[in-house]
């Protein structure tokens, strides 16, 4: 049954008649062609009004087939009966599921209602929509789960604040797919990142195959180590205006330590360690950043007592920092093998003895395996 021009009125009032005696298929194949007819928007205006109210009183057809035909030819278009897309979204999944995932005409709040009280496949049919906005994404974040959360994150299509990834990996961090999925992607904040590695951390510390083979003790410290290792990989990565993000983290969980500044310095992460001083100290950057490249010892000690640091690191750390100035001056090349044994040499060398003696020479000892890997590696290449 074909539908338009002056005649539509006519065949619209034929089709009302016939739809009560034709096959579901036979109704399904009209709908779809009264469905196209309208969006083509070439009737008359007494023929639109004749056709929508056709397709709405086709959302009672008994046939699910009926209402699944206009579902594929309204489900894209923005000239759409609104009530008739209103319905077909509130219907049997097989419907429901073309227009929630594709319909132009279905608003963020209508959405946001919808990831609310839907289901986890309705969640996850919103979370891929082509276009989604910050304030949808936000609601599948703090209420989606993990399928509609990992199907948001892998949508190119979608903006997502940082507040949005951090409730993500919050909630679903501890979830694998969800945890791949967002340090996979290039807009997750650098706190975010940490968050993630502790969960990853969590996970396996737990993990009874860790727990055999380690023991719960081993296990502690050597992941512990490890997310300690890996939060100095992620501040390479880390954008210096998200510095104060990470640190703020790092506070919240207690993990900017003294300890965790130390090895900061000596791997010459100085730009991460002036954003840590301006946070501990509430000065200026400018002031901090003035301070690292030219202070005197005097002038920089009064700053990391204003820290909190105790006076048992200043020195260990003003030495790095003028060797770091001479490398970054072109004086001197060096990197944390050399720096981490010039602060233990602040202390006195091998013979020194202590917690942070004990701390420097972890970090030299870990910096001599990883030249020497590197070595082996090049050398294995070549």
């Amino acid at each position: 049954m074909a539908f338009g021009g002056s005649r539509a009125f006519m065949v619209v009032s034929h089709f009302l008649k016939w739809i009560y005696t034709a096959k579901a298929g036979e109704r399904a194949a009209a709908a779809a062609a009264l469905a196209r007819a309208y969006i083509d928007r070439d009737l008359p205006f007494e023929d639109r009004c004749a056709a929508e109210a056709a397709l709405t009183l086709l959302l009672d057809d008994p046939s699910s087939k009926v209402r699944l035909a206009m579902a594929e030819v309204l489900a894209l278009s923005s000239h759409a009966p609104l009530q008739v897309i209103s319905a077909l979204a509130s219907d049997q999944p097989e419907v429901a599921s073309l227009v929630i995932a594709r319909s132009p005409l279905l608003t963020d709040s209508d959405l946001i209602d919808r990831v609310v009280s839907g289901q986890a496949k309705t969640q996850k049919m919103i979370a891929n929509r082509p276009a989604v906005s910050m304030a949808l994404s936000a609601a599948i974040a703090e209420i989606g789960e993990a399928e509609a959360c990992a199907a948001l994150i892998s949508n190119s299509g979608a903006s997502i604040a940082g507040l949005s990834f951090r409730r993500m990996a919050e909630r679903h961090g501890h979830v694998g797919y969800v945890r791949e999925a967002m340090i996979a992607d290039t807009r997750l904040p650098a706190d975010c990142r940490h968050m993630l590695l502790v969960k990853l951390g969590d996970a396996l510390k737990g993990s009874p195959l860790v727990l055999a083979l380690m023991g719960a003790g081993r296990a502690e410290r050597m992941l512990k180590d490890a997310c300690i290792r890996a939060s100095l990989t992620l501040i390479d990565g880390t954008k210096a205006e998200e510095h104060s993000a990470l640190i703020a983290h790092l506070q919240v969980r207690g993990d900017l330590t003294a300890s965790f500044i130390v090895r900061t310095v000596a791997h010459g992460k100085v730009d991460f360690f002036g954003s840590a001083l301006v946070v501990l100290t509430g000065q200026s950057e400018e002031r901090v950043r003035a301070l690292l490249a030219n202070g005197n010892d005097v002038a920089l000690a009064a700053v990391f007592r204003s820290a909190g640091l105790a006076d048992a690191v200043h020195g260990v750390l003003l030495r790095a920092l003028k060797v770091w100035r001479e490398v970054a001056r072109g004086k001197r090349v060096a990197g944390a093998q050399e720096v981490s044994w010039l602060m233990l040499k602040e202390l006195g060398g091998q013979e020194a003895t202590g917690d942070l003696a004990g701390l420097l020479k972890s970090i030299h000892l870990d910096a001599l395996r990883e030249n020497a890997r590197g070595h082996a590696l090049a050398i294995a290449a070549a």
